[in-house]
């Protein structure tokens, strides 16, 4: 995608997005994994292996590379062993030892913002569950990608309804909105991924943004399906792995 001059979200696959703005793309939380290469989530509803699904056939040519966080479903070996290492990597600061030991050799933490190209990265906070689960799940991060011109992207990351994320939509205003729905959640607790409630206050949050749901299908513990959110809501974009929403 090289070279793009169209703003465009393409779903890869789960949370998986090529995020082209301007004339520069990002691939956003690769999970490169064949399918099935990893054992179910322990403790969660179901036991099928995952991922779920194949990647589809789509190309992978990215200027620079955005981890929200490195739960496997996110950044996994797989990527880490198909992707050059000599691409940049922004990720949340907690992150960087991790990415820096498989391999990638420019590894760029964002405390608030960072540049690549003509593009501004701003980094938001998130809630990757609630109460003390989401204290366990450890820190998730959301980028902002914005550059004159073109219409603003958030990529909430994994995240719930929270204060950090109701921050964030007021402050950058974005034109487009991505969340990780899917409504993932283990055999207890509350769910630790958006559900269709949780959308709602999104939508109710930014009325005039364009909202795009992908985290669905993939993973086993994500028991909201593209399905079941296209019934409840039809006015949202939920892409299909390989699809491309330009905005």
């Amino acid at each position: 995608m090289r070279g793009m001059s169209e703003t465009a979200v393409q779903l890869i696959r789960h949370a998986t997005l090529q995020v082209t703005i301007g004339r520069t793309t990002f691939l956003v939380d690769p999970m490169l994994d064949a399918a099935g290469a990893r054992p179910p989530i322990p403790n969660t509803p179901n036991d099928r292996s995952n991922p779920l699904v194949p990647l589809p056939d789509v190309e992978l040519d990215p200027d620079a590379v955005v981890v929200t966080h490195t739960h496997a479903d996110h950044f996994d070996q797989a990527a880490a062993e198909r992707l050059s290492h000599a691409l940049p990597v922004f990720c949340q600061p907690p992150d960087v030892a991790t990415i820096i030991e498989t391999g990638f050799d420019d590894v760029r933490p964002v405390e608030r913002t960072a540049s690549f190209e003509s593009v501004i990265l701003t980094r938001t906070g998130g809630r990757h569950g609630h109460d003390e689960l989401a204290d366990d799940m450890g820190p998730v991060s959301g980028f902002v990608f914005s550059t004159d011109g073109e219409p603003s992207i958030f990529v909430a990351g994994d995240t719930v309804w929270c204060d950090e994320l109701a921050d964030a939509l007021e402050t950058h205003e974005p034109d487009v909105v991505v969340l990780n729905a899917g409504g993932a959640r283990f055999v207890s607790g509350e769910p630790i991924t958006m559900t269709i409630e949780d959308i709602r206050r999104v939508q109710d949050a930014v009325p005039n943004a364009t909202v795009i749901a992908v985290h669905m299908d993939a993973i086993n513990h994500c028991l909201l399906s593209r399905d079941d959110l296209r019934e409840s809501m039809p006015e949202i974009d939920i892409p299909e792995d390989g699809e491309t929403i330009a905005v």
